[in-house]
């Protein structure tokens, strides 16, 4: 997601794709070794601002291969746009893109990113659920650069006060929100509401904590029309309609809706994990206030949609021997410590989820690991900004309460299986 999503940022996501021309300048069926030379990465916005000092380092130790950053709108929505425009184009402009870990089997499908070797890259080092995320159709087209997870960040002060735990389940959550809350003159619970990605990664949280799925594992077969994606659905509507979700999340994207709780205005909110960090931060309303879980669920802790964002080697590099040295730098251990200590993103290295020191730092680390691990990927589909729009312009009708949650899923089941023929 964009470079929030993991974002991180939510939906923060850097994107980088490296690709591959062999020196005769015909394609290779896979990234080789061929060609040095500089590169250009190109990345959603980069709001933690970490990534260029960190490609600084590289450029020191490979002045022959120096990376030109270029940085697209914070967006996802709108990054996705401008990559798929230039990649239509058989443009070589970008050497490496960082894409969001949902557009990886719409590029491959494409014929944008070639397929990597598994054996190039140290796979086993990462959390597991991640490199599901960098595969398409049995192959492996990315390399996992961010991960993330969703987490439930809440006002520890408030529920301390009450003498309550942090929720597990949307009843308990419900309850809070709608009790609780009003009483510390807070909104009870806000996520990312507006029709836009983010609203497509909510709802599909809703959706599998559940039980249900969207899409089957092909990416064809339509499983939304179930009773629990009703009742996923069903559970946002009615927040808003009781109003413990206030209306104006319905215009929340990641950093709206981390202002309203940083700013000491909300008792919950689902964001990732940078929201935390900022929150936590010393120019924050609710400094030393914060605290994370694990999404509620239907019975218990819920489902995260995972997060973040995939190294991909474009079918145009022009120097591929440098793309693949530098997804090998940037996945490295040493270098993933900086995208977390840095850049407050998650790391696909799950080395560095047991570190002592970091934990100190980053107390969420021991939750974000749980998130990740029990994390699913959102709908794989060559179509997938299709489908993305699709689901985001259903639930966003059925909690505006212009359609009802059983009518948004079957108006949502069958415009699927339209995209999907």
């Amino acid at each position: 997601m964009r470079w929030i999503r993991a974002a991180g940022r939510g939906l923060l996501v850097i994107a980088v794709i490296l690709s591959g021309y062999v020196a005769s300048g015909t394609r290779s069926d896979t990234v080789s070794g061929d060609g040095r030379g500089p590169l250009t990465l190109a990345t959603a916005g980069d709001l933690t601002g970490y990534l260029g000092p960190l490609l600084e380092g590289w450029n020191r130790t490979h002045p022959g291969e120096k990376v030109t950053l270029v940085e697209l709108p914070d967006s996802a929505d709108e990054t996705h746009a401008q990559m798929t425009t230039d990649l239509r184009s058989d443009s070589s402009r970008f050497d490496v893109l960082n894409i969001d870990v949902a557009w990886t089997s719409e590029f491959a499908a494409a014929g944008w990113i070639a397929p990597l070797r598994r054996d190039s890259f140290p796979l086993k080092s990462f959390l597991p659920p991640v490199v599901d995320t960098a595969t398409y159709d049995g192959k492996l087209y990315a390399v996992p650069y961010v991960t993330n997870a969703g987490l439930l960040l809440y006002r520890k002060d408030v529920l301390a006060k009450e003498g309550i735990a942090p929720p597990r389940t949307w009843a308990e959550l419900e309850r809070a929100a709608k009790t609780i809350a009003p009483k510390y003159g807070l909104d009870g619970y806000a996520g990312q509401f507006l029709p836009y990605e983010g609203l497509t990664v909510n709802a599909a949280e809703a959706v599998y904590s559940a039980g249900g799925t969207i899409l089957g594992d092909d990416g064809e077969r339509v499983t939304v029309n179930s009773t629990a994606a009703r009742e996923g659905i069903g559970f946002l509507a009615r927040g808003v309609r009781e109003g413990w979700i206030p209306k104006k999340a319905l215009t929340y994207k990641e950093e709206e809706s981390r202002q309203a709780f940083q700013d000491g205005r909300l008792l919950f909110l689902r964001n990732w994990p940078y929201a935390y960090v900022s929150a936590s931060g010393e120019k924050s309303e609710v400094a030393g206030k914060v605290g994370a879980v694990q999404l509620p669920g239907a019975d218990g802790p819920g489902t995260s949609v995972l997060g973040g964002s995939n190294l991909a080697v474009s079918s145009h590099a022009r120097h591929p021997d440098s793309a693949a040295r530098l997804l090998a730098y940037l996945t490295g251990e040493k270098v993933q410590r900086q995208v977390l200590t840095r850049g407050a993103l998650p790391p696909v290295r799950a080395a560095l989820y047991r570190d002592p020191g970091l934990i100190r730092k980053f107390p969420y680390l021991p939750t974000l690991r749980a998130s990740v691990l029990a994390a699913a990927p959102r709908p794989k589909s060559p179509r997938y900004d299709q489908v993305s729009l699709a689901v985001q312009a259903a639930v966003h009708d059925a909690m505006a309460g212009n359609q009802s949650p059983d009518a948004a899923v079957r108006r949502l089941a069958r415009e699927l299986a339209a995209i999907s023929r």
